[in-house]
């Protein structure tokens, strides 16, 4: 069936605290000591599918950073042109030789593990020296058991049907889903109806 992409607001800048972690604990801890400048690596690359939620904990890394001047955020690495590639490579090159001041961290994310980027082979192998993490994406399980809880706390009762229904007809990547149950509570208490299925279908039709 196809999806409905609807037109939401932008989500709120990346925070840790607005990231759900699933399986992704040991990565979130990781760069928590990334930000505060406790963790001794130089290189840490993460990789994921698009929706998996790489690009929000770059964002998160870098607006919690005690230091931002010594970290170097690159994003989509597999996108990069042969001069951002070569610079990318330089820059590894000097926070390894530097591991104290002024030297720094690099923060890069990318499609694929190391090894499987389009890039020049000597940048791949520079990625693959320090932390690699797979960013896993969470289980339509985890998305439910998530969409249940915030129904919660926003004091709605979310019946299965529609968190079954959400999962199948609007984009299910977090933020997308966060945007949408907002807009169904407000949606809720304007026109003073549970939130059941009928409503849910009339008021994502009105969005669109």
């Amino acid at each position: 069936m196809r999806q409905l992409v609807l037109g939401i607001s932008p989500p709120p800048e990346p925070a840790f605290e607005g990231f759900v972690t699933g399986r992704n604990d040991e990565l979130v801890d990781r760069l928590k000591e990334l930000a505060a400048g406790t963790l001794a690596e130089t290189i840490v690359y993460l990789w994921g599918e698009r929706g998996s939620g790489r690009s929000h904990l770059l964002g998160a890394t870098q607006r919690a950073a005690a230091d931002p001047a010594r970290l170097f955020v690159t994003d989509d690495v597999d996108a990069l042109d042969e001069p951002a590639q070569v610079a990318l490579f330089n820059r590894i090159n000097q926070v390894r030789e530097h591991s104290g001041a002024p030297g720094g961290t690099v923060l890069a994310a990318g499609s694929a593990p190391p090894a499987q980027l389009a890039l020049r082979d000597d940048l791949k192998s520079r990625l693959a020296w320090g932390l690699v993490y797979q960013v896993h994406t969470l289980t339509d399980a985890e998305k439910a058991t998530y969409l249940r809880d915030e129904a919660a706390r926003r004091g709605l009762r979310i019946a299965d049907e529609v968190v079954n229904y959400l999962l199948t007809h609007v984009r299910r990547d977090l933020p997308t889903l966060v945007a949408i149950l907002a807009h169904l509570d407000e949606y809720s208490l304007s026109h003073k109806r549970p939130l059941t299925l009928p409503l849910v279908r009339e008021a994502l039709g009105a969005m669109q």
